[in-house]
């Protein structure tokens, strides 16, 4: 049995079209730390996911990265929407000459085993501070600063590319009406529409192809 961190049933039917019955909602709040990249997010959470269920796991993240903000609010998206709302960050990130976008996300995977090596970064818990992912993703994580265990955890990403625009849309949730896909806001499309293109579902993607031999 995959547990899946999340009380999202959108999530979950997204992360059934990969990983069938296999997966399985979990209701758990772990503590959510501040860290300048998306990776360092989940890794944490995974592992405070895994201490908790004692199994299998994935927990993650995800943020918009705004070329004109050098990538800011990333991962502090969720922050930055409750204080500053989606139509004032859409609003400045319209003033850039860059609105070029991405929403990315992170699928953080922890059973308690070591990993054999792959293109997919693991994060060890030893290289806190360091950049585990490459290009521009790093964990500022220390030890200082959080305690945590060892135990390895896998990471996937998914991102999708877009631009800032005026809102448009009923649907989605989050920068969805402010972000637009090949013509079309994520709130302007259907769930099934979304999926097929998402960030998350190309990173659940990537841990579904590797989660099948990780089992077999």
């Amino acid at each position: 049995m995959l547990r899946y961190v999340t009380t999202n049933e959108g999530k979950v039917r997204e992360a059934e079209e990969y990983l069938g019955d296999e997966v399985k909602a979990i209701d758990y709040d772990y503590p959510e730390i501040q860290a300048d990249s998306l990776e360092a997010v989940a890794a944490y959470g995974a592992r405070k996911a895994y201490d908790y269920a004692g199994g299998p796991v994935i927990v993650d993240d995800a943020g918009l990265y705004i070329e004109g903000f050098n990538g800011f609010p990333g991962p502090y998206s969720a922050y930055v929407e409750d204080t500053l709302g989606i139509e004032r960050v859409g609003r400045l990130a319209r003033r850039e000459e860059e609105i070029r976008a991405q929403f990315r996300c992170v699928i953080a995977y922890c059973d308690g085993d070591p990993f054999e090596a792959s293109p997919d970064p693991v994060d060890t818990g030893e290289r806190r501070g360091q950049d585990i992912a490459a290009e521009n993703r790093s964990t500022a994580t220390t030890d200082e600063t959080v305690e945590e265990s060892d135990v390895p955890v896998k990471l996937f990403m998914g991102a999708v590319p877009g631009t800032i625009v005026e809102p448009r849309g009923e649907g989605g949730f989050g920068y969805d009406p402010i972000f637009e896909h090949d013509g079309t806001t994520f709130a302007e499309m259907s769930a099934e529409e979304k999926n097929a293109i998402s960030h998350r579902g190309r990173a659940l993607a990537k841990f579904a192809e590797w989660y099948q031999g990780r089992t077999d």
